[in-house]
């Protein structure tokens, strides 16, 4: 329980980060540019307020929600990313870097009428209970969860190694499923697959954040294309929100010389100095390179793509990255919780800042406003997203120019495949389709039915095909349930997509999550777009190679 004591604990961490500069970043103390206003006088306003709302307030009073919320909001007024932290969010936080969590081993997805589990990870306690692709959630310790949104789901199913948790779940064809499961720990990796492309082009998705292990994942999986005939690799960086800085320079040290800088490190001015973080010794791969990214591609993510780009190492494609270069410290507070205060901003090698601008505006629209061309919802670019600035020009190797303070900028724009309402509702017919198939419950396509995933990770280009009486099926199932909102005209207007869709659910339900992501990957236009881009690739790497000597 957050008490009164803790808040006013909280509030001197943040006002010795804040106020006086960097004090725990080992940083010369300076006073306060108003003299009259330090953190003695803080603090003690609001144990005043405090000491009002206790005397005077007419309900019930949340010291925990009061404190929270408090600090949060005082932290808000520094920048975006400056946050607090609750003993279970501070946990999590470590658990997202540390390359595993502990809970039962499920992938889940919420769709319009509960939390489903999407796949199983293998060798974990969801794995070796029994639970399936498609099973829902219904009761989690005793516990209603039917109408439990999956961050809900979530946090109930994760928890202290080696507690237990009941789980309740309904499975087509089956009566409700009791499991009583031990929570253990489950992989967390940074790269969630890899395979072959055409034309001897590899696919790497460092998707999961950097954490502890990412450089080796990608040693282990850029060895194994090397074993399959790659000659040209894409990266997908696209939906990672960062982690780690020392795994990002490691990324990037596979790629450029050893001793070049990576990425600036800039303090206060006046109370820090610059760091220039310089790439390791490592083995150096000579193959063109491709990264892609999108508007949730953020901070270490930038990082690589940034040093990359600068370089002229590689083609960056897709759209306009985050913009997130500022650098936090974790700051651990009494009773298990903790916070992120900034403390320097990220600078690409060639002086690009990575952040974009935050003085105007919401917290809301900081997170929201920022499409970087890509689709949304209907399917169109969203007209309330205000432009980015217009940023300062910056010459990078060979005499390329980007702009700095607006993120990364792809070479190549490239906006991903628009989720309009119709193709949603055919998303959700098409795995509440597969759900009764792969159990058995399609009449005349018993065959289908799945006992288990088997976890092979690729899936092989004839494996699987969506044959003309499984879109038949398809079609009769999705009309006759109204909840779908489908006609058949509907369907037979977006035909494509719809087999597209049935293959990757049925990779997920017969191998695995990862299966069912290379599925899509095959009509993926940014990675349709990144294959194209290798040509040019190749050229810079020729360009880049001619520089070293």
């Amino acid at each position: 329980m957050i008490t009164k004591k803790f808040g006013l604990m909280a509030l001197l961490v943040v006002l010795a980060g804040a106020v006086f500069g960097g004090i725990f970043g080992n940083l010369p103390v300076t006073s306060s540019a108003d003299a009259t206003l330090n953190s003695e006088k803080i603090v003690a306003d609001y144990r005043e307020a405090l000491g009002v709302i206790d005397n005077n307030y007419v309900g019930k009073i949340d010291h925990e929600k009061v404190s929270e919320s408090s600090i949060q909001s005082m932290l808000w007024t520094l920048d975006p990313h400056s946050a607090f932290f609750t003993r279970d969010e501070f946990r999590k936080l470590y658990e997202d870097q540390s390359s595993q969590f502990y809970g039962i081993g499920v992938s889940i997805l919420q769709h319009r009428d509960g939390v489903y589990i999407s796949s199983i990870i293998p060798n974990t306690p969801a794995d070796k209970a029994g639970l399936r692709y498609g099973d829902k959630f219904v009761q989690i310790d005793g516990k209603d969860a039917k109408k439990y949104t999956s961050a809900e789901v979530s946090k109930n199913v994760r928890g202290e190694r080696g507690t237990p948790v009941n789980i309740k779940v309904e499975r087509p064809g089956s009566e409700t499923l009791n499991f009583d499961i031990v929570r253990g720990g489950v992989p967390l990796p940074s790269i969630r697959n890899h395979f072959m492309l055409k034309d001897n082009i590899g696919y790497v998705a460092l998707s999961g954040g950097f954490q502890e292990t990412t450089a080796d994942e990608l040693d282990k999986s850029i060895a194994d294309l090397k074993k399959q005939g790659m000659k040209s690799l894409v990266l997908d960086l696209r939906g990672n929100p960062g982690g780690l800085l020392p795994q990002s320079i490691e990324v990037v040290s596979r790629f450029i010389s050893s001793g070049q800088t990576v990425v600036s490190v800039k303090g206060r001015s006046g109370y820090a100095q610059s760091k220039d973080l310089r790439s390791s010794g490592r083995t150096l791969h000579d193959f063109p390179l491709v990264v892609m990214i999108n508007g949730s591609s953020a901070s270490a993510s930038e990082i690589v793509a940034g040093a990359i780009q600068d370089y002229g190492r590689g083609m960056v494609v897709g759209t306009d990255s985050f913009g997130k270069g500022l650098v936090q410290r974790v700051f651990p507070l009494p009773l298990g919780a903790g916070l992120t205060l900034t403390t320097a901003r990220y600078y690409t090698p060639y002086g690009r800042s990575l952040q974009k601008d935050y003085s105007g505006g919401s917290i809301y629209d900081y997170y929201t406003n920022n499409s970087g061309g890509e689709e949304e919802g209907p399917g169109k670019i969203n007209p309330n997203v205000k432009p980015k600035p217009a940023g300062s020009p910056v010459t990078t190797a060979g005499g390329r120019v980007f702009n700095s303070g607006r993120g990364i900028e792809p070479d190549i724009k490239a906006t991903p495949l628009a989720l309009t309402p119709l193709r949603f509702r055919i998303n959700e017919a098409a795995f509440f389709f597969v759900r009764q198939l792969i159990s058995g419950q399609m009449k005349g396509l018993e065959s289908y039915k799945v006992g288990k995933q088997n976890f092979n990770l690729t899936i092989q280009p004839n494996d699987l095909q969506i044959t003309d009486k499984i879109l038949e099926a398809f079609r009769v199932f999705a009309v006759k349930d109204k909840d779908n909102g489908l006609t058949i005209e509907n369907i037979n207007s977006q035909l494509e997509f719809a087999k597209t869709r049935l293959r990757q659910e049925l990779a997920i339900a017969n191998y695995s999550s990862e299966a069912g992501q290379q599925v899509l990957t095959e009509t993926d236009p940014q990675v349709l777009k990144a294959i194209e881009a290798v040509p040019e690739a190749q050229k810079l790497l020729g360009n880049f190679q001619a520089n070293k000597r």
